[in-house]
C-alpha cells in the first residue's frame, strides 16, 4: 500500500498563514534583463494611488536586526498591495566557517547548525512566505557577495528559489548589485507614463559629516533616472536635485531627480557599550526604509517619497 503524504504541523501552520495572502496584485513584474525589470500598473484612473517600498540592509539573521519593524512595514505593504524592492544585504551571513568577521554572539539559535547557510535560506524563505506576493525584486549586497567569494554560493538566488517553491505565484525576481526598475503606468487603458529607478546597494563609509550625500552629485552626472536609491551606509535621507533639459519642441523643461538612501533594520549602536561599530567610532544610526507614494492627478503621475521609520504612520 503506497505511503500517504502527510503535511507536517509546521507546514500546515504556514499554509494557513499563506491563505490570507492576496493572490491578485494591481501590478506585475516583467524581466527584460538580469538586472532590468519593469513593474507595470495597468489600471490608472483619476484619483488613483499606489505605493512601493524601497529597502536595504535588513541583516535579517542578525540578533540586532529589528524584525518587528521590518514586519510592520511588510504588513503595511501587504495591506496596500505595494511592490517591495530590496537592494542588498537582506542577510548578514557573517557566521560561516572561515569568515573572519564571525562572532558567536551574533548568531540566532536556529542558525547555529552545521548547515548554517542552508538554515539561513530555509528560515528566511519561511519568514518571507506570507509576503511573497508583494516581493518584486531582491538584489545582493556586499554581505551576500562576500559569502559567494568565501563559500561559492549565491544566497539571494537560493532565497528567491525557496520563496517560489513555497508560493509559486510570487512575482519576485533576482536583481543585481545595481540595476534598473521601470515603473510603467497605463492610464485609461492606453496612455503610458513611466518612471525609472536605478538602485545600487552602495559603497564607502558614508562619512561622519556628509553621510554619503556628496555622492548624489556624482551619480546625477552619470545616471539618467527619475529615482536613484542606495543603501549600505545605514543612513537615511532624501535629496531632490533639480535638472533642466530642452524638449524636442525647443522648450526649456525642468525636472527633479530624487536621490534616496535607506538605512536598513540593524541596530548596531544600542547603549554604546562595545562592539565593532563602537570601536570604529560609529555613531547611532537610523533604521527603516522608504516609501514611494504615487498619485495620478492633472494628467500626471506625482511622486511623494517619505521615510518609513519607527512610530510613523502612513499619511491619510
Amino acid at each position: 500500500m503506497p505511503h500517504k503524504h502527510r503535511v507536517k504541523p509546521k507546514a500546515t501552520k504556514l499554509l494557513k498563514k499563506l491563505a490570507v495572502v492576496p493572490r491578485a496584485m494591481p501590478w506585475r513584474v516583467i524581466e527584460h534583463a538580469r538586472n532590468v525589470h519593469e513593474i507595470r500598473f495597468d489600471n490608472v484612473r483619476s484619483g488613483w494611488k499606489q505605493s512601493a517600498l524601497l529597502s536595504s540592509d535588513h541583516h535579517w539573521d542578525n540578533p540586532h536586526s529589528d524584525r518587528e519593524l521590518m514586519r510592520q512595514h511588510l504588513e503595511e505593504a501587504l495591506a496596500l498591495r505595494a511592490p517591495v524592492i530590496i537592494y542588498g544585504d537582506f542577510f548578514c551571513a557573517m557566521q560561516g566557517k572561515w569568515d573572519k568577521r564571525s562572532n558567536k554572539n551574533d548568531i540566532r539559535p536556529e542558525h547555529a547548525k552545521g548547515d548554517y547557510l542552508d538554515q539561513l535560506v530555509t528560515t528566511a524563505a519561511d519568514w518571507l512566505a506570507p509576503y511573497a506576493m508583494i516581493l518584486a525584486v531582491i538584489g545582493p549586497g556586499n554581505h551576500e557577495t562576500g559569502v559567494a567569494k568565501r563559500h561559492e554560493t549565491y544566497l539571494i538566488d537560493r532565497l528567491v528559489e525557496a520563496i517560489k517553491a513555497r508560493v509559486p505565484q510570487s512575482p519576485v525576481r533576482v536583481g543585481g548589485f545595481s540595476g534598473w526598475v521601470r515603473f510603467q503606468f497605463t492610464v485609461c487603458g492606453s496612455e503610458r507614463h513611466s518612471r525609472r529607478l536605478w538602485y545600487h546597494h552602495g559603497y564607502g563609509g558614508g562619512g561622519p559629516v556628509t553621510r554619503g550625500v556628496i555622492q548624489t552629485n556624482r551619480r546625477a552626472v552619470y545616471t539618467i533616472a527619475d529615482y536613484i536609491a542606495t543603501g549600505h551606509t545605514h543612513d537615511a535621507w532624501i535629496m531632490p536635485i533639480q535638472q533642466q533639459h530642452l524638449s524636442d519642441f525647443n522648450v526649456v523643461k525642468h525636472g527633479e531627480q530624487l536621490h534616496i538612501c535607506t538605512p536598513g533594520y540593524k541596530e548596531e549602536f544600542a547603549d554604546g557599550f562595545g562592539g565593532w561599530h563602537i570601536e570604529r567610532g560609529g555613531p547611532p544610526k537610523p533604521i527603516g526604509a522608504c516609501w514611494l507614494d504615487w498619485t495620478f492627478r492633472g494628467h500626471q503621475i506625482h511622486t511623494e517619497p517619505r521615510m518609513a521609520k519607527p512610530g510613523l504612520q502612513r499619511a491619510a
